[in-house]
């Protein structure tokens, strides 16, 4: 199996984080979002394991909460003493419903609105990540109308192509995210940072791309960033405190996928910063990351029950499940693979190939091409897509007016309970005048 949270019972039944999936389709219905939990944590004590190993007690991780931002994920962040990252007003708001420190937050965004940038000055956000100059001077007024001296990091783009998917690739020169270091933006916007009386400039960011395998895309992106901070402390005498090196370590979709060990990688950006540090003669600033799909990806699982089963002799064969690009949105996005089994019976060959698809009026509504089914695939099976935990519920929609499903959190082998609950179809209407 692509992940070890995913195995078979003896009766043919596929098991997730311990548990019988069938048996949770029936309890809860289906499409089903399934998270577990235990892995999750495991995710996060991995990450901040290897952090305080490799740089140090002050290093941390954040959780980057875009990939599945819930009540629920907030509190087991802040259990597990995670820093985050959030995108917007409403990731905030969540946040904060959960009882999460705010002043462990870093708020990004290409484009924060003013209304952004005073709603996490109002609740004590902990650091902005300011893109361009125009937010730098917002926060400047705001926090100087405020009579304090708020901390921020400039995102920078280093020039790195992670050589992934186009439109997840943001570290490039013409990205739409931060200031290039190669044009001579990114010293502009710094000089005229420094020179902000209530604004407390940190560090600098940057972000190179998502599902990154490559063995060099951040020691490469360190490497660039190190010798800004070198070059801006020989100009300017300012040290950048921080160092942030986003997030983006890829997760297995598929059996192709390799595997990533965190503490591996983790040690390997640790011996290039430290050896380029030296090189430079600077001392090692405080590095974060952001992981959010390499924590959360592989403990989601999506639940669907099959409905029609189209042959189509000399063709292709099609297999429609009860959800669609509403609820899984990643493969009309960007083609992204999955992999897809029929949890009720996978003791029997799968040798059927068809495509997945989901139940919009949509052609593009697909679940998987060239997905191997049992031939005996009919209407009612449970058909199981693997590692949606993240970008799948947070990119939900309403199209088609399809409510959205359910997240169920498994823990401990045994136990299950809503974290949030089935939209209903009055739901849909809720904000209808």
């Amino acid at each position: 199996m692509i992940c070890d949270n995913i195995t078979t019972a003896e009766n043919g039944h596929l098991l997730f984080a311990g548990q019988d999936t069938v048996d949770l389709a029936k309890q809860y219905g289906t499409p089903l979002y399934l998270m577990d939990e235990d892995r999750v944590r495991e995710k996060c004590r991995v990450y901040t394991a290897a952090f305080r190993k490799h740089f140090g007690d002050k290093a941390r991780p954040l959780y980057a909460s875009k990939a599945l931002s819930c009540k629920r994920i907030y509190e087991i962040m802040r259990e597990e003493n995670m820093g985050i990252d959030v995108v917007s007003s409403g990731e905030i708001y969540t946040a904060l419903q959960a009882g999460y420190d705010l002043s462990r937050a870093y708020f990004h965004s290409n484009n924060k609105t003013d209304e952004d940038i005073r709603y996490g000055l109002d609740h004590g956000i902990g650091c902005f990540v300011a893109d361009n100059v125009e937010e730098i001077k917002v926060i400047e007024a705001e926090a100087g109308a405020r009579n304090i001296k708020q901390p921020v990091l400039l995102r920078l783009t280093p020039g790195i192509d992670p050589h992934t998917y186009e439109a997840i690739a943001t570290g490039k020169v013409d990205s739409k995210f931060g200031s290039a270091i190669e044009t001579g933006q990114a010293e502009e916007i710094t000089a005229f940072t420094l020179k902000q009386p209530h604004v407390d400039l940190a560090g600098f960011h940057c972000h190179v791309g998502s599902q990154v395998f490559a063995e060099d895309v951040f020691e490469r992106a360190a490497v660039i960033m190190l010798e800004f901070v070198a070059e801006m402390k020989k100009k300017y005498g300012y040290m950048a405190r921080q160092l942030d090196l986003g997030g983006g370590y890829g997760v297995r979709y598929v059996d192709s996928d390799p595997f990533l060990d965190v503490d591996t990688k983790v040690g390997e950006v640790a011996a290039a910063i430290q050896e380029t540090c030296a090189r430079l003669g600077i001392e090692m600033p405080e590095i974060h990351m952001e992981p959010g799909r390499s924590i959360v990806a592989d403990a989601g699982m999506t639940l669907y029950t099959a409905g029609t089963v189209k042959r189509i002799p000399g063709y292709k064969n099609y297999v429609s499940v009860d959800g669609g690009m509403p609820d899984h949105p990643r493969f009309a996005l960007y083609g992204s693979p999955y992999t897809c089994l029929l949890a009720n019976k996978m003791n029997e060959a799968a040798d059927f190939e068809c495509s997945v698809v989901g139940r919009c009026c949509e052609s593009g509504d697909i679940i998987q091409e060239h997905v191997k089914l049992p031939r005996s695939v009919g209407r009612g099976d449970i058909v199981a897509v693997c590692t949606t935990g993240a970008y799948h519920y947070s990119m939900a929609s309403n199209y088609n007016r399809l409510p959205r499903p359910p997240i169920v959190m498994l823990r401990g082998g045994k136990e299950s309970y809503a974290a949030v609950r089935r939209e209903s179809l009055e739901d849909l209407c809720r904000n209808d005048l």
